[in-house]
């Protein structure tokens, strides 16, 4: 087995370049090997920084997602705004009593129309109370300009996305229109229910849609404003974002009659779905970059046998089997499957783990942006290499370079030694 890796490994390491006198036809097949060994490289390579790109977009959206989202939210059935606010703390209290809950607070949500002069935008409407949001969610943390204790109840105070407000063109201290979606049957016509309310603060929450359709109000103006549309409940932040459906489930079951239950991931699924389906996509049409760089080790491989037929001949009579022939072959392509993927696993590690020190750069180089905001809901290009994805596209690697290597192995164990040494 020595004596067959050893011949083996010299075939992989491109003899031809090497040997002083080498034929042209040994350089062409070692150019032909290293040319696969680069293409493999550059096919797991660029595997791994895709891979960690989607999982480092898909990270960041959640994360800046549930800032402003709750990850549980608990809505009561048939009651009105009022009757729900008043006893929100008795459907807390009892959803508390899970150990995954770590904080709850009453909300209400509705969609109205933010009116400032001759501009016209609709607009998701949170109403909070800011005493409590700290429990579950980061908003406090992302304001801006002033902080959640400027609502007050009664006072009709907004607070808008900085994405937003810059849409409307208006700043703090301004005022505004919000028009609800119900109103009232007059001889003149429907009359849409409208009030006036202040900007008091500004957040940005990284996500541009968030930031850019998303306003809050205190709980108590937006259960006056929207008394019949709408929906008013509990929201609740639990310790692991990931088992939101289990806890989510678990509630279900624990809480009274009317009461249901609604986790993040159902609310998302959508687009949570979509960006798996792309993930997966994208892992199998890269992985033909891998399976073309094969194919290409394939014919290296066959180029290498034609082109060995005498070291073959020779080695058969010197009694050489053709199991052990066809394990010098399997040995040459395994190196440079090995080599080319070791390689590539390197440099899309590198690029994945510092892509944020290099698209900075080469945006600068070029003048181009990457991720537009309005597209992409963020402005930094995110990475998020993950381990298990990188042992899975070496292993896919290496059994395409091994595969690869089936056929060659096989012809160059079949030639017969007196046919190759007569014509030779």
């Amino acid at each position: 087995m020595f004596y067959e890796f050893w011949i083996g490994a010299r075939y992989a390491g491109m003899a031809g370049f090497s040997r002083k006198g080498a034929k042209r036809k040994d350089r062409f097949v070692s150019f032909i090997a290293a040319s696969s060994m680069t293409g493999i490289a550059l096919g797991v390579a660029a595997l791994i920084i895709v891979l960690s790109v989607m999982n480092g977009f898909q990270t960041q959206v959640r994360d800046r997602m549930l800032s402003v989202l709750p990850h549980i939210e608990l809505y009561v059935s048939g009651a009105s705004h009022q009757e729900v606010l008043s006893n929100w703390r008795q459907v807390a209290d009892k959803a508390e009593q899970n150990p995954h809950v770590t904080g709850a607070a009453p909300f209400v949500a509705s969609q109205a129309m933010l009116v400032r002069g001759d501009k016209l935008t609709g607009v998701q409407i949170r109403g909070i109370d800011p005493d409590l949001e700290y429990l579950v969610s980061d908003l406090a943390q992302q304001m801006i300009f002033n902080d959640l204790s400027a609502l007050k109840e009664g006072g009709f105070g907004i607070v808008l996305g900085n994405q937003l407000a810059r849409s409307l063109g208006v700043t703090v201290g301004d005022s505004l229109m919000m028009m609800a979606p119900q109103g009232s049957i007059s001889p003149a016509g429907f009359a849409p229910r409208m009030r006036q309310f202040r900007v008091v603060g500004l957040y940005s929450s990284g996500h541009y849609e968030y930031d850019a359709s998303l306003a809050f109000v205190y709980y108590q103006d937006a259960a006056r404003v929207f008394r019949d549309s709408g929906n008013s409940g509990v929201r609740l932040r639990i310790t692991d974002m990931q088992q939101a459906p289990e806890v989510a489930y678990q509630l279900a079951g624990q809480l009274p009659t009317g009461v249901y239950v609604n986790d993040w991931t159902q609310n998302n699924k959508t687009w949570f779905a979509a960006v798996q389906t792309e993930k997966r996509m994208m892992f199998l049409i890269l992985t033909l970059i891998v399976a073309v760089a094969a194919f290409n080790l394939l014919s290296s491989l066959v180029m290498a046998v034609k082109d060995k037929r005498s070291d073959i001949a020779i080695l058969r009579s010197l009694g050489a089997t053709p199991r052990e022939i066809a394990r010098i072959f399997l040995v040459q392509g395994a190196i440079i499957g090995f080599l080319g993927t070791a390689i590539g696993v390197g440099l899309g590690a590198l690029v994945a783990y510092n892509i944020d020190v290099i698209v900075p750069f080469l945006e600068n180089l070029t003048g181009q942006e990457f991720l537009p905001q309005q597209i992409y809901f963020i402005s930094q290009m995110p990475s998020n290499p993950q381990l298990s994805d990188m042992v899975v596209i070496g292993i896919t690697s290496l059994v395409l370079s091994l595969l690869a290597t089936i056929y060659p192995s096989w012809r160059a164990s079949r030639l017969q030694p007196a046919q190759v040494l007569r014509h030779d």
